[in-house]
C-alpha cells in the first residue's frame, strides 16, 4: 500500500480544485535516473487506471500506482512539507537504501532492474543533478 499524510491528501486536494477538472486520482511513479538511480514522480491523473495499476484510496485521494513502481513503492508514506526549506510533496519510503541530499532520489539495497517510465534528474534544483 502507498499512503498519503493528512497534509499531503489536503494539498493534493486544493491542487485538484485549483486546476479545475475532473480528476481519477493522483499517479506516484518511479523512473530510472536522478542522483542515486531512481528517482520519484507524481502527476494529477485525469485517465482512469488501468487494469495493471494498482490504486490505494486514502482520505478521500486514490492514489494510483503502475505494478513496476509499486515494487519500489510498497509501504511508502507520502507527506506534504511547506517549511520554509523549500515546500513540496516528501516520500518516506521503507525501500530506499539511500537517497540524495534532496529526498526525490534514491536506491534499493540490491539495485536492480529501472522501471519502464523516462529518465530525468531528481529535482534538487539547478545545475549538477538536474532540475526535473
Amino acid at each position: 500500500m502507498v499512503n498519503l499524510t493528512e497534509k499531503a491528501a489536503s494539498e493534493i486536494k486544493a491542487i485538484m480544485e485549483q486546476n479545475g477538472g475532473t480528476y481519477q486520482g493522483v499517479r506516484v511513479f518511479v523512473a530510472g535516473g536522478g542522483c542515486s538511480g531512481l528517482s520519484y514522480g507524481m502527476e494529477i491523473c485525469d485517465e482512469p487506471a488501468s487494469a495493471e495499476d494498482q490504486t490505494f484510496e486514502t482520505l478521500g485521494v486514490k492514489v494510483i500506482v503502475d505494478l513496476a513502481s509499486y515494487e519500489y513503492l510498497k509501504g511508502a508514506s507520502i507527506d506534504f512539507d511547506d517549511s520554509l526549506g523549500g515546500a513540496g510533496f516528501k516520500i518516506n519510503n521503507p525501500n530506499a537504501a539511500k537517497s540524495c541530499g534532496c529526498g526525490n532520489s534514491f536506491a534499493t539495497a540490491e539495485g536492480g532492474e529501472e522501471p519502464a517510465q523516462g529518465g530525468g534528474g531528481c529535482g534538487c534544483g539547478g545545475g549538477g543533478c538536474g532540475s526535473h
